[in-house]
């Protein structure tokens, strides 16, 4: 079986590859790296999330799924006071996404970890993800309603999904858990979906 993304420790030979893009208004020189997704570019995806949105005022922010931390890193430079948490499975993306951190100037405001090393006592104000689809219905909810339930009270999470691959079941599974999302956006086969923790205390 290939290797993907999402696996902890990818067995392919790490290659460093950079990436640039202009992220509202600021431009970033990141590095990503084979085994991680999106490796060399900015993703379809991730481009109509933050083209179709714009950055909070403050907060703190979980970049969920992070891969070699495009997401928390454009909010981190647009945010000056934000403090950034970005997770992922995948120990190759963790540490890029430090790394990059670091290359930014902004590793003092953003921690990349995997999962399990997140402090349990940690609430973020919204959620950011590109998320990990391709895991599977399954585990992808079970990822889902382990952060969701993270979120401040009246927090939320902004995500982007193929409609493809499952973007307006997603929408209406989240309202059926207590997570009210409405559609923010549609463009080039995407959902920029935003969920509201309502119930969240």
């Amino acid at each position: 079986m290939d290797d993907h993304y999402f696996s902890a420790d990818p067995a392919v030979p790490f290659r460093r590859q950079p990436v640039r893009a202009t992220v509202w208004g600021h431009e970033l020189s990141l590095s990503s790296g084979s085994g991680v997704f999106a490796q060399g570019r900015l993703d379809i995806g991730t481009a109509i999330l933050f083209r179709e949105t714009q950055p909070p005022a403050a907060g703190t922010f979980l970049d969920l799924g992070c891969g070699y931390g495009m997401i928390g890193l454009a909010l981190a430079k647009a945010v000056p006071t934000a403090r950034v948490w970005a997770v992922d499975v995948n120990e190759r993306a963790v540490l890029l996404a430090n790394e990059n951190a670091a290359a930014l100037g902004v590793a003092d405001r953003v921690t990349a970890l995997t999962p399990d090393e997140v402090p349990t006592d940690v609430r973020f104000d919204e959620i950011w993800s590109n998320p990990p689809i391709r895991i599977g219905k399954p585990a992808l909810h079970a990822l889902l309603l382990t952060w969701l339930p993270r979120l401040a009270p009246g927090g939320r999470a902004v995500m982007v999904v193929g409609k493809n691959l499952g973007a307006d079941s997603l929408q209406r599974w989240l309202g059926e858990q207590g997570y009210p999302t409405d559609r923010l956006a549609s463009a080039k086969g995407f959902r920029v979906l935003e969920t509201r923790a309502v119930n969240n205390g």
